[in-house]
């Protein structure tokens, strides 16, 4: 079960309460493939709240809730009154007055999740805040590894890219620190944040040294702007160090899977061809990612606590 009405991030989480949440997804998955709608959530309303742009994260929740049985409610953040000036904490209680049960929020402010869930009595669901937590793409992501290998202890996962920008990857170091696994984040110099060893994890800037023996390799979306701000030279430069590709794969362990949360930059981040290779597990992390939402929910709201 968990602790507290809202999923705002996994630091807080114990490895118990991670491992609930991926158990209760395996049952969402195998009602998911089926194309069963469960009544769990009949009667309840869930509502996206989007402050920056989202296709997968945004129709995983909505695709979710619709398999509960959950009526959904999307916000415009665009057009609505958040552009006439109305703040989070009140459009939050004019979700709340309309019988809002989720709310899931993504905004470019870290912590705003934390003061949208302090006002509202609806459960509130981080979707991504600023650079800090992305808790449930971490989810997905510990479900698609332990689908593959069966248990999350002693697996190398390794973490290529901007990482002092991601929350995708300070959710999963956070996650995969408590559950067993061994964590390897490799990026250029500028883009590492400073302290990133206090996560738990190794860190390096050569690729092919740290895939070795790899069961999990990650590439995290390399944010283009930062190009433009002098982060790195250029995104050729970039891939020719930092791309994974078939070759930088082969010291990885037999079996080692590709993964990335997507969306992703063909032959910058990933060697186009291993996007869609045999070892490349990214489309099934997009099924994934419905599953764990409506574990998720079904959790927080459905009574399956």
């Amino acid at each position: 079960m968990l602790r507290k009405k809202d999923l705002l991030g996994l630091k807080d989480l114990t490895a118990e309460e991670i491992e609930y949440v991926l158990d209760h997804a395996v049952e969402m998955k195998e009602a998911l493939l089926s194309r069963q709608t469960l009544d769990n959530l009949r009667g309840k309303c869930v509502s996206t709240l989007f402050y920056e742009n989202s296709t997968r994260t945004q129709n995983s929740f909505l695709t979710a809730a619709e398999s509960l049985g959950a009526r959904t409610l999307t916000i415009n953040v665009a057009t609505s009154s958040v552009k006439k000036g109305e703040s989070l904490v009140d459009t939050g209680k004019t979700l709340d007055a309309l019988m809002t049960d989720v709310i899931v929020i993504r905004h470019s402010m870290a912590g705003a999740p934390q003061l949208l869930a302090k006002h509202v009595k609806s459960a509130v669901i981080n979707a991504g805040d600023g650079m800090n937590e992305h808790p449930t793409q971490s989810l997905l992501d510990l479900f698609t590894m332990r689908e593959k290998f069966g248990t999350l202890k002693d697996l190398k996962v390794v973490l290529v890219g901007d990482i002092k920008h991601s929350r995708v990857a300070r959710s999963n170091l956070w996650a995969l620190g408590k559950l067993g696994a061994e964590t390897v984040v490799v990026a250029p110099h500028t883009l590492l944040p400073k302290g990133v060893e206090e996560l738990g994890c190794e860190v390096s800037t050569d690729v092919e040294s740290a895939i070795a023996g790899a069961n999990v390799v990650m590439g995290l979306r390399l944010q283009l702007e930062r190009q433009k701000a002098g982060l790195f030279p250029s995104t050729s430069e970039y891939a020719e160090l930092f791309a994974i590709t078939r070759d930088k794969l082969e010291s990885a362990c037999p079996g080692a899977i590709v993964m990335h949360p997507g969306p992703v930059n063909r032959g910058i981040e990933i060697g186009s061809g291993l996007v869609d290779g045999a070892s490349s597990v990214i489309e099934e992390q997009v099924t994934n990612g419905v599953a764990v939402r409506m574990a998720v929910m079904d959790i927080l709201v459905g009574g399956n606590a």
